[in-house]
């Protein structure tokens, strides 16, 4: 069995560390959601979170952990708390379990298999990349989450048991953002970023590169400290339920949750819950403001973002305006610190403020002892930065698109944003589940069946497939008993639902889009198709032409972030190369479809049809239009022509595509809804 690095061993990220032992202290807090760039150790301090969890006793054999509290009578064992990983590609049944197939089969008998949630009891639930996991397995394991019982209806098996478990989902925001709703649900969340003091990264090299050529003699160099941090988990749990929360400070939670505008309660509950925890971490039986400070910090962030292009923060004014400013840091006395280090030096567990940091470790040892913050990605094949949580999360910046030879051009605000109508692809596909268009998923309604031994079965047609072989297997007609089955007889249940897309828009930013009034409507119309392209959970790219030429300004992702922050510096101005920007979309798509075969695309063309840059502009962009619509690409033509005097290109280019033609002014579902109705009356 590989060994995991020890979580005393990793450099920086406090917060990180310090969220997942509070969790850990106390799992109803709701568990904790990591954002952080690639490569910043996400994986491996939750990995090696487990080796420093105190063992629990449960039932012996029992496949559910069950406290033996429960069965008094049964005889129990002690193990290890689990880390059960949760893959991106699991099934509804796997998570939730099923009918023992085999079992079925060979007995007659209808017996549940426990899925994942029944081996995380009172373990740990690990998720990596929970923003690109199906909405509905989402739901799932935050009701799980939420009321410690998992449900299983299915294939004639009833079943309800326990499901109390730590929950700890890791993501790129660079992939996609998870609905709000959704964040909302996760107790705490952290921010992690790679350090930027070489001296700290030296020294996250060099553990890695330690633990690697050796990981038991790195694990046995740091076994003293994982045992320290053991006896310091274990003593907080025993203390937790002794934590006195008193009126005066339970009234400063609720108003400092009041003064952030938070939605619900559940904030409050939350930071409630965590300020116990931190209370019981440091060995103290009654709650201070200082514990409602480090639990504001992990639980309030999330739940500031009123809609997707909001970055989460906490104003760290305003905290101090409701708690009153905090405290000069100085040696705190700690009856239950984990002691001393391997190194000789007292051991920094994770009791340190939100966002500080260890001092930089010189060249030949560290200088000060380690932390369980953050190491190297212990992922094959990448390289293994450690993280370090700012003390207030920052979007990244996003670099300006490179000004065309026609010059740099003008930029122009978005205005505000609206519901956008639905567009979709035409027919039936086979893509990643989403909220777009029509296809074949795991999830929606049923439609048919068919052969297969994965997926939820269709009892009806399976025993119809059995029917015919039941005297050739040995059955006689009008014979009592069970019917014969065979694997070959199952059949899994087809279902129509709804799949995401890959939503491609091709921006023209030339001289005749430059108009001030004109770009903020074009902006504003393609932030409100990406706000749709977010809640239908899609791919989106942005490419634009302007200039001379065009250019992939943004590859395909999952974040409507980024490609928000991209369009809002989008200058304008120059020719209109529309032959250029088709094509430049044609080799992306082309791309695209190699990388994704099953992820069907649309393109969203927003121009107003002219073609000026070049020889022979218009006949290029009717031939590239006109491949597009060959090659079967399904495409929507923005409309951006204005004014009393209009040539109609908009229209003549969607004709050439075999798209649909939509003006402007109707991209907006009430503009259309308002259109209708007065049609109609």
């Amino acid at each position: 069995m590989p060994q995991h690095y020890p979580f005393s061993a990793v450099v920086g990220s406090a917060d990180m560390s310090l969220a997942l032992v509070l969790s850990a202290i106390s799992p109803e807090i709701g568990g904790v959601l990591v954002r952080g760039e690639k490569g910043t150790a996400k994986s491996t301090i939750v990995r090696g979170l487990v080796g420093v969890l105190p063992p629990i006793e449960v039932v012996a054999g029992d496949a559910f952990s069950t406290d033996p509290a429960e069965r008094p009578d049964a005889p129990t064992e002690q193990r290890p708390v689990r880390l059960v990983e949760l893959p991106v590609g699991a099934t509804e049944d796997r998570v939730l379990g099923s009918l023992h197939l085999e079992k079925a089969l060979a007995q007659g008998a209808a017996e549940y298999e426990p899925g994942l949630l029944a081996r995380a009891h009172r373990g740990i639930l690990y998720v990596d990349e929970v923003n690109l996991l199906h909405d509905h397995l989402v739901d799932v394991l935050l009701d799980a989450a939420a009321t410690g019982r998992a449900t299983v209806e299915r294939d004639g098996v009833s079943v309800t048991h326990a499901a109390r478990f730590v929950l700890v989902g890791t993501m790129n925001p660079e992939e996609g953002e998870l609905r709000p709703q959704l964040l909302d649900r996760f107790g705490l969340t952290v921010e992690v970023a790679a350090p930027r003091d070489p001296a700290l990264r030296v020294e996250v090299v060099r553990r890695r590169m330690a633990h690697d050529a050796d990981p038991e003699a790195f694990a046995r160099r740091w076994a003293a400290a994982e045992a320290d941090l053991t006896r310091r988990v274990a003593a907080a749990q025993a203390l937790l339920p002794d934590v006195v929360l008193d009126d005066d400070v339970l009234l400063k939670v609720a108003e400092l949750c009041a003064a952030f505008e938070v939605d619900g309660l559940r904030a409050d509950l939350v930071t409630a819950r965590t300020a116990v925890a931190h209370a019981a971490w440091h060995g103290r039986t009654r709650v201070t403001v200082e514990d409602v400070r480090a639990a504001a910090r992990l639980a309030l962030p999330h739940r500031r973002r009123r809609n997707p292009f909001d970055a989460p923060g906490l104003d760290e004014d305003l905290l101090d305006d409701v708690l009153g400013p905090e405290p000069d840091e100085g040696p705190e006395d700690d009856p239950d610190g984990p002691g001393e280090g391997p190194e000789g030096g007292p051991e920094g567990g994770p009791d340190r403020g939100p966002g500080e940091q260890p001092e930089a470790p010189s060249q030949s040892g560290p200088a000060e002892p380690p932390e369980p913050a953050a190491g190297a990605d212990d992922t094959p094949g990448r390289p293994d930065p450690t993280a370090e949580a700012p003390e207030e999360p920052t979007p990244q910046p996003t670099p300006q698109p490179t000004p065309s030879p026609a010059g740099a051009g003008t930029t122009v605000a978005a205005g505000a944003t609206y519901r956008a109508r639905l567009f979709t692809v035409r027919g039936t596909g086979r893509g990643e589940s989403g909220r777009r268009s029509r296809a074949e998923t795991d999830t929606g309604r049923r439609v048919g069946a068919r052969p297969g031994r994965t997926g939820a079965i269709h009892l009806a047609e399976t025993v119809r497939a059995a029917v015919p072989h039941q005297a050739l297997r040995g059955r006689a007609p009008g014979a009592g008993g069970r019917l014969l089955l065979d694997a070959d007889d199952l059949r899994v249940a087809v279902r129509e639902g709804q799949e995401s897309n890959l939503v491609l828009f091709c921006v023209d930013a030339s001289g005749s889009m430059a108009a001030r009034r004109r770009m903020e409507q074009v902006k504003a119309a393609i932030l409100s198709l990406l706000l749709d392209a977010y809640r239908r959970r899609d791919k989106v790219g942005l490419v634009t032409f302007r200039g001379a030429g065009a250019e992939l300004t943004l590859p395909p992702t999952r974040s409507v972030d980024v490609a928000a922050a991209r369009l809002e510096v989008l200058p304008g101005g120059g020719r209109t190369p529309l032959a250029e920007g088709l094509e430049e979309a044609a080799r992306t798509l082309a791309t695209e479809r190699l990388r994704d075969p099953r992820r069907r695309s649309l393109l969203v063309v927003v121009t107003d049809g002219r073609a000026t840059a070049g020889t022979d502009a218009v006949a290029r962009s009717r031939r590239a239009a006109a491949a597009l619509a060959a090659a079967g690409q399904a495409a929507l033509v923005v409309d951006c022509e204005s004014g009393p005097m209009r040539l109609g290109l908009g229209g003549v280019l969607a004709a050439h595509l075999g798209a649909e033609h939509v003006p402007l002014a109707e991209v907006s579902a009430g503009a259309l809804t308002a259109t209708v109705r007065e049609r109609v009356a």
